[in-house]
């Protein structure tokens, strides 16, 4: 996993045209460069990242870190009512270090004291100081940037995830990402029935996730579904979107075998569309040959816009999309496998499979 994160940090450094060198040292990612601000942002973008801190090195002498914190704080543009506590950490064979945590903590406490006039607040400070030693070197920094922690992408493997110009779709995507899936997003073209920019907004939406997983293949498999919502229409009523759902999953279904994926995934959640009812949510799960992930099952739409918010995936996807155009007017909202089945066109599956692994890859 920390070579993978130290690999992911090394891309990310390089797509923000940040010259650094990276390591592993410890249970820490070390990066030495001299934008360490620029860098530790562009390393809090990533999965399996918790926080970023730039830094400033030295040796792991008392001295030198005393020195280290001084430089900090005077640069720091403390208020005259700030508060600031001092943490610290040392890594290293016993008897490595002639002293201890809380000499560490004491020294720095009071160089940063003496520099910024600042008082000390142990419960709820305004700032903290903190200290890493790794053997023979030290860490002092006092910014810190909070990352999305998860996993690094690519350590479990792939997920196909039909994606839309929606808003729920991305945020799925997303969560997936964080948890360490190597995403293969798959976009049914909907032909007639979709939107003027449908495809345009989801693929824009799949290229704002991309920036976050630097190193993983996140292009799209885009799949001609225009002939088969054409089969569903003439053929459905009351189930036409669950038939329309089915033939999505079977087509994404198509494209994770030519993609190797364990799995699909959808942005759906429980009850927030008449295709979206627990019973529904079933009857379209018995279309795919592998198990359906829903990472947004749970979350009120409140939270997902929120997260597309902070993602930069809301503005684009807030137009409605094609699938509206050809929901009946009564729809089905307490469905059987069974009943769905009888009533969608023979073969559909079979089709929408096929069109699945002819989809057509989409650079980025």
């Amino acid at each position: 996993m920390a070579d993978r994160v130290a690999a992911d940090v090394a891309a990310a450094l390089r797509e923000a045209d940040v010259d650094a060198e990276v390591e592993q040292l410890w249970s820490r990612t070390v990066v030495r460069t001299g934008r360490p601000t620029a860098a530790a942002q562009a390393a809090a973008t990533l999965p399996g990242v918790g926080f970023a801190r730039p830094a400033v090195a030295t040796e792991a002498r008392l001295d030198a870190i005393g020195d280290a914190a001084r430089s900090l704080a005077a640069a720091a543009s403390h208020g005259s009512d700030e508060t600031y506590a001092v943490d610290s950490d040392r890594v290293g064979a016993d008897g490595d270090h002639p002293f201890s945590n809380r000499d560490l903590q004491r020294e720095a406490g009071r160089v940063v004291g003496e520099t910024t006039g600042a008082a000390v607040d142990l419960d709820d400070p305004d700032r903290t100081y903190r200290i890493e030693v790794r053997e023979a070197e030290a860490f002092v920094s006092v910014r810190r940037f909070r990352g999305p922690g998860g996993l690094p992408v690519g350590s479990q493997g792939r997920v196909a995830v039909l994606v839309s110009g929606g808003i729920d779709s991305p945020v799925a995507m997303w969560r997936l990402l964080r948890r360490g899936c190597a995403t293969v997003p798959v976009y049914v073209d909907l032909g007639d029935y979709g939107g003027a920019d449908h495809r345009a907004r989801a693929l824009a939406a799949v290229a704002t996730l991309a920036s976050r997983a630097p190193r993983a293949d996140l292009r799209p498999r885009v799949v001609d579904g225009g002939p088969l919502v054409e089969r569903v229409v003439d053929a459905t009523r009351d189930t036409r979107m669950l038939s329309l759902r089915r033939a999505m999953l079977a087509a994404a279904d198509g494209a994770a075998d030519r993609a190797d994926a364990h799995s699909l995934a959808t942005g759906e959640a429980i009850g927030q569309k008449s295709s979206q009812t627990g019973a529904n949510l079933a009857a379209t799960d018995a279309a795919a040959s592998r198990p359906v992930h829903r990472p947004l099952l749970a979350s009120d739409k409140a939270d997902i816009v929120a997260e597309a918010r902070r993602l930069g995936t809301y503005d684009g996807s807030t137009v409605p999309v094609g699938c509206e155009r050809i929901a009946p007017s009564h729809p089905e909202t307490n469905a059987t496998p069974a009943a769905v089945v009888d009533a969608e066109p023979e073969s559909l599956l079979e089709a929408a499979r096929e069109a699945g692994r002819d989809a057509e890859i989409v650079p980025l």
